[in-house]
């Protein structure tokens, strides 16, 4: 890509948390000013956050950020349970996070306003394998909000 193509935010785990000022500042930014089109969400296999949301340790202040990477595996224990093999469960549970983070950006007003107004904008949730140098679309896709249960549509 060229200079000016893609505008990036980056945080720990890919996390859109509703009280997050900084991501949501970047998101306004990008959505409202720049008019983007495509917002990706892009984790990746091996991630850190999220491994250090599965083990009991201590990791300072950052523990707080990792809560919320806890409650997307609160949500999804039972079926991240039944998976036995360790690695494939981590690897499932980044693609759950990805999926999660798309929902939670898809529910903001920000988003909800563009598409309300009209504006052409489309959510995606990628990962991306750091060993193969893949990226893989989970499926997970929103353009309007007509998938998201009522309780989450605003009404502008």
């Amino acid at each position: 890509m060229q200079p000016g193509e893609v505008f990036v935010h980056r945080n720990i785990a890919n996390q859109v948390v509703h009280s997050d000022l900084n991501c949501l500042s970047v998101i306004q930014y990008a959505v409202e000013y720049l008019k983007v089109k495509h917002i990706i969400v892009c984790g990746h296999i091996g991630c850190g956050g999220v491994a250090a949301s599965l083990d009991d340790q201590p990791h300072g202040l950052i523990d707080n950020w990792l809560n919320h990477i806890k409650d997307v595996y609160r949500f999804h224990k039972e079926e991240l349970n039944a998976i036995t093999d360790e690695s494939e469960r981590f690897n499932k549970f980044v693609e759950i996070n990805v999926k999660e983070q798309v929902f939670d950006l898809a529910k903001t007003s920000i988003v909800q306003s563009a598409w309300k107004n009209g504006q052409e904008l489309s959510i995606h949730g990628w990962v991306y394998g750091l060993n193969s140098g893949y990226v893989t679309d989970l499926g997970v896709n929103f353009s309007c909000d007509k998938d998201l249960d009522n309780v989450y549509q605003l009404k502008f």
